[in-house]
């Protein structure tokens, strides 16, 4: 057997002889069982004490570079991976003594054990118990075990002799060359045969894509093509690469052991995978017939409220606009709900690690999300308080605008400037509105300007005059009427105010321009002095502006209405 592996490395085949090893290894050990009666049975009777042994018994393989000699067992006290450790050690050293003859190994029997012997070194002791697990008389179980330690020690120093390394890394080195050029040329080829593939099948593709009425188009054919091109190239890669890596790492004593458990790499993940998968079926299928019942019912809400939005159902007390904001508030309750019927079946919940990644995103959240929450709050507070709507010109601080979007988080406003000016929802809600749209479709919003007038002139004259101002302004809503207010008799100036009403609060800027400009006409008209803002003195001349030139250069008239 030795002579097969010593001829098996020098042909540089050393899986090929490694198979071969363990074969011969094992067919040894069932000749040795058969001589004596037979295999290892499910239930072995220990034949020095009627103690029943089974498939059970713990044992623990004794391991020389990657290879399996024999198993043994152990107690409590010396549990059998330690004892298997211990001897492979042993073995080990004497593998890397040159002056031990592993023909000098002997069995001395003893009371109840035998001893293995390297000369007086004793390398270990086989027990009945051992032979129990076997099947097999004690002295022929030693005498198995020396011959594979011999056998061992044989092959640890053959394949550590200074010609098989330097074959190895021959072999080595040529292997690496071949991968290496293998690895080219599939780039090449994989290269060329798309380019080849694509021209061969373009005028077929653009047919077929005619055909589908450009349902499948050409590109997204050659896409597929070339996704399973480079998938069957990434699959010949990993085969090439992982028959080197078994080749390469099997010549070597030290990297044996990772040559044979290199497929076990990956297929042991994927074996705990499918296995964990299998075992989660049912609380996977659970949790599956809980999203479907749970997404249908968020669609039955979701019908509802839409409904509501749009009027087709009507529910008395609600208003159509808290239906979208209503509906999200109840959807977060039935997704909650779910979740926590769902959270015992998910696959890990019930882990150390899947409940300290729960706690630590949930810290994670209630840090960073103070402020979000703050703004959903106060978004749907403010929704449910209906202080304004979207379209609505409001007053928020120092901002004026129409409202042209309300979101959870914050609110959009349109300037009179065309500017949008986003404001967070906790601010709105901690800061005063003016709505200046909500009454003004039902009841007209009231626009005001002051004029100061000298007490020289009659009020009632100052009141006619700012009538027809306001009459003559267009747009104005005509009922109800303009009215003046005397709003405080001053130092040197009566100051009125002209109230007007309109009902499009969008068009306030247009209308107070149009509404000073037939303040200013009118006065101008009628010789009357505007003295606002300040007065100090009596001009020598009044402050006016002649009819004559109301449309000095470049003004031009403006065009006649027509009747």
């Amino acid at each position: 057997m030795v002579n097969r592996a010593i001829r098996g490395l020098r042909s540089l085949m050393s899986a090929v002889a490694r198979a071969h090893r363990r074969d011969g290894a094992a067919l040894l050990l069932c000749g040795f069982c058969w001589a004596i009666g037979g295999l290892p049975a499910p239930v072995l009777a220990d034949t020095s004490g009627g103690e029943t042994v089974t498939e059970s018994a713990v044992t623990a393989p004794v391991v020389i570079d990657g290879d399996v000699l024999f198993r043994v067992r152990g107690v409590s006290a010396f549990p059998a991976e330690q004892r298997a450790e211990s001897i492979a050690g042993r073995i080990r050293d004497l593998a890397e003594d040159p002056d031990f003859d592993p023909r000098s190994l002997r069995v001395v029997p003893e009371q109840g054990h035998s001893v293995i012997y390297a000369g007086n070194r004793p390398v270990m002791h086989v027990f009945d118990a051992d032979a129990a697990v076997e099947d097999v008389k004690r002295d022929v179980l030693a005498d198995v075990i020396v011959t594979r330690i011999t056998l061992a020690v044989t092959q640890y120093r053959e394949y550590r002799s200074s010609r098989n390394l330097l074959v190895s890394v021959a072999y080595t080195l040529v292997a690496t060359g071949v991968l290496v050029g293998l690895l080219w040329g599939i780039g090449w080829t994989s290269r060329r045969g798309a380019i080849l593939l694509e021209r061969r099948l373009e005028r077929r593709m653009h047919s077929l894509e005619a055909k589908s009425s450009r349902i499948l188009r050409a590109q997204q054919i050659f896409t597929v093509l070339h996704g399973l091109l480079r998938g069957l190239r990434i699959l010949t890669v990993l085969v090439l690469v992982y028959a080197y890596l078994n080749s390469v790492l099997g010549l070597f004593p030290w990297t044996r052991a990772a040559a044979a458990n290199l497929f076990n790499y990956v297929l042991d993940p994927l074996k705990i995978l499918g296995g964990g998968v299998i075992g989660y079926l049912p609380h996977l299928f659970f949790l599956v017939v809980l999203f479907v019942i749970t997404r249908y019912a968020l669609k039955l809400l979701h019908m509802a409220f839409d409904a509501l939005r749009n009027g087709t159902l009507h529910w008395v007390g609600f208003e159509p606009e808290w239906a979208i904001p209503t509906y999200r508030v109840v959807r977060l309750l039935v997704l909650a709900f779910a979740l926590v019927i769902a959270y015992p079946y998910i696959p890990g919940s019930d882990s150390a690690a899947f409940k300290g990644v729960s706690l630590f995103l949930g810290v994670l959240v209630s840090l960073g999300s103070s402020s979000v929450v703050s703004n959903i709050i106060a978004g749907y507070t403010m929704m449910y308080r209906r202080a304004f709507r979207v379209g609505d010109v409001i007053r928020i601080g120092e901002t004026v605008g129409q409202a042209v979007e309300i979101r959870m988080l914050v609110t959009h406003l349109r300037t009179f400037k065309n500017e949008e000016v986003v404001l967070p929802n906790s601010t709105i809600l901690t800061s005063e509105i003016i709505n200046y749209s909500s009454l003004a479709r039902s009841h007209g919003l009231l626009l005001h300007t002051t004029v100061g007038i000298g007490y020289e002139v009659p009020w009632r004259q100052v009141e006619a005059m700012l009538l027809l101002a306001a009459e003559r302004t267009p747009g104005l809503l005509r009922e109800p009427k303009p009215f003046v207010l005397h709003q405080s008799l001053g130092d040197f100036a009566v100051n009125y105010e002209l109230n007007v009403y309109c009902d499009e609060a969008s068009r306030m800027p247009r209308f107070y321009t149009e509404l000073h400009r037939r303040i200013l006409d009118v006065f101008n008209e009628y010789g009357v002095q505007i003295m606002t803002p300040n007065y100090e003195s009596d001009p020598a001349e009044p402050k006016l502006v002649p009819p004559g030139e109301w449309y000095a250069a470049p003004a031009a008239p403006e065009p006649e209405a027509k009747s």
